[in-house]
């Protein structure tokens, strides 16, 4: 493509630029001049400097509607200033839907929640397949058409199972694991080898009641406040970066068991949330915090 050729707006093909690198003096004017260059046009833009860590991060989203190089070579020239400024970063077209399996046992009101949002065209993703050690949500999964994984699991056979997890992705060419309500603690080795790959949904606010039966936990403190954490998934159980909370205030005549239904609700809007913040590069890691742009 040439300058010669300019392509509509409508006709145009966007891009999403997310990145991190050590604050400095002129990050920006060395990016935003290299897209002006090569006659990138940024339609958005937002970016944020943590003065703690002292790291900067950006999102962006151009076209090529006036783009004087080809995408391979402003990729080249790309990666002489990721090296320059120490960048580490995404850059995708947007029509670019990351490739999704999700993760459920017995409970289905997050899967119900992510699947009606994938047909409905309100989740930037592709939802390609279901695994799970129940039999309970094949009639949903397949309904939708999705091919259903079920992977029992014992203390034994656990190494066995996660390895199966892992096929499966590969098998689907998946991006992104979602836990949608899959009420197994992933091993460390599994964590490690999904770091920033996995996203869970906690049925409660973290940091505060952890593990198992946090709602038991909350109702047990007398909380005025019930909520469901989306986070990724690491080694240290309910730790992970966090992406999205959701909250709903409750009372003193509200039981357990009401807080249990209560929480369907936050739990499912809370993880696709965080899903599709995921999905549109939007989310870009800060240690054990998270920049959301």
């Amino acid at each position: 493509m040439s300058q010669t050729d300019p392509v509509s707006a409508g006709d145009a093909h966007a891009y999403v630029l997310s990145f991190k690198c050590p604050d400095r003096l002129g990050v920006v004017a060395r990016y935003s001049g290299l897209l002006y260059e090569c006659g990138a046009f940024i339609t958005e833009v937002s970016n944020y400097t943590d003065p703690v860590t002292e790291m900067f991060f950006l999102r962006c989203v151009f076209d090529d509607r006036s783009l004087s190089v080809s995408m391979d070579e402003f990729r080249v020239r790309w990666e002489e200033l990721v090296i320059e400024l120490g960048i580490e970063y995404t850059l995708c077209a947007t029509e670019h839907k990351p490739r999704l399996v999700l993760a459920v046992s017995r409970f289905d009101h997050c899967l119900s929640a992510l699947l009606t949002k994938w047909k409905s065209g309100a989740l930037p993703a592709e939802i390609v397949a279901v695994v799970s050690n129940h039999e309970d949500c094949r009639g949903l999964s397949e309904w939708h058409g999705l091919p259903y994984y079920y992977l029992p699991i014992s203390p034994e056979t656990k190494p066995h199972q996660e390895s199966q997890i892992l096929q499966v992705m590969e098998e689907q060419g998946a991006d992104l694991l979602v836990l949608a309500r899959y009420m197994q603690i992933l091993s460390d080795d599994l964590c490690n080898k999904l770091t920033g790959r996995a996203i869970n949904i906690h049925h409660s606010f973290l940091p505060g009641f952890k593990g198992a039966r946090p709602y038991h936990q909350a109702y047990e403190r007398g909380v005025k406040v019930i909520g469901a954490t989306a986070h990724y998934v690491t080694s240290d159980l309910d730790e992970g970066p966090i992406i999205a909370q959701e909250v709903r205030p409750i009372d003193h005549e509200i039981s357990v068991e009401q807080m249990v239904h209560l929480g369907h609700d936050i739990e499912a809007t809370a993880l696709s949330h965080a899903v599709r913040l995921h999905c549109e590069q939007r989310v870009i890691l800060n240690g054990q915090r998270t920049v959301i742009l």
